[in-house]
């Protein structure tokens, strides 16, 4: 069971940020990118996120993982 997913069914987005420990508070709070934007990133449903919000989320994601990019999440 994955303690970061509660065993939900998870988005690429949403297992990246479980699988590198990063909370959907810190993103958020770090990439000014609402919460409840994160959460429904992070749903398997296929939303994809605004372009400026993307970019804000990447710029973050880019910290922790300099090859990061779009595509390993979204078909922008």
């Amino acid at each position: 069971m994955n303690w970061l997913g509660l065993g939900k069914n998870r988005s690429r987005f949403g297992k990246y940020l479980d699988k590198n420990s990063i909370t959907q508070q810190e993103i958020a709070e770090e990439s000014g990118v609402s919460k409840s934007t994160i959460s429904r990133l992070c749903d398997p449903k296929g939303y994809e996120p605004s372009l400026k919000n993307a970019k804000k989320i990447i710029k973050f994601l880019k910290k922790h993982d300099p090859i990061v990019d779009y595509s390993d999440f979204w078909d922008m």
